[in-house]
């Protein structure tokens, strides 16, 4: 090999967001071989009995998706936005924030919308979104960018969420985003952690 030519090699840069969207495939590929079955035991949330299920659930929706069109849908976005952002604030200070997001997001769709399952990763993804926006936050601004962003993107939200009758909640993308607007205010001006 000539001097200063070096060898390509992959890297796993981003293990947080790889291994959700790895996870996230497996989860696809297994409900799709139990007829829906491991979505409804472990990917959807629901309103049901206590139980190690309904605990995993809590946070496990995230990961499940109802179609391929559902997941690349999600994906796309996941897989753009999230080596940005596991660079910036750290995969474990990711993971955490993906983990809030399902919590609070699973906890509301139980609260509001018992009779309603929630299944996929758009509230993380809408997080992610405005938590992107908000990177150059510093003490005492506010990147107008982020306030396009949030207007562009929870506005449309909003107003789907009146206007449009489909299975799609946009209350979770609601939440997701706003969560993501506090995360970026609460990490504003930090560098990233391992």
């Amino acid at each position: 090999m000539a001097e200063g030519k070096k060898k390509l090699a992959f890297t796993y840069n981003a293990p947080v967001t790889l291994t959700f969207a790895l996870i996230s495939l497996i989860a696809l590929g297994v409900n799709s071989l139990t007829d829906g079955r491991s979505n409804e035991l472990l990917f959807m949330v629901y309103r049901s009995k206590i139980s190690v299920f309904a605990v995993l659930r809590m946070f496990g929706h995230v990961l499940g998706h109802s179609s391929l069109a559902h997941y690349t849908g999600n994906m796309m976005l996941f897989l753009l936005l999230g080596p940005v952002l596991e660079e910036k604030y750290g995969s474990k200070c990711l993971l955490e924030m993906i983990m809030i997001v399902a919590f609070v997001s699973g906890a509301i769709n139980i609260i509001f919308f018992p009779d309603t399952a929630l299944l996929g990763a758009s509230g993380v993804v809408f997080m992610m979104i405005i938590l992107v926006s908000a990177t150059d936050m510093k003490k005492g601004e506010i990147p107008i960018t982020m306030i396009l962003i949030m207007v562009i993107y929870l506005g449309s939200e909003i107003w789907n969420m009146v206007t449009v009758k489909d299975n799609i909640s946009q209350l979770t993308h609601i939440v997701g985003g706003l969560c993501g607007g506090f995360f970026g205010y609460l990490y504003r001006g930090n560098k990233a952690k391992a």
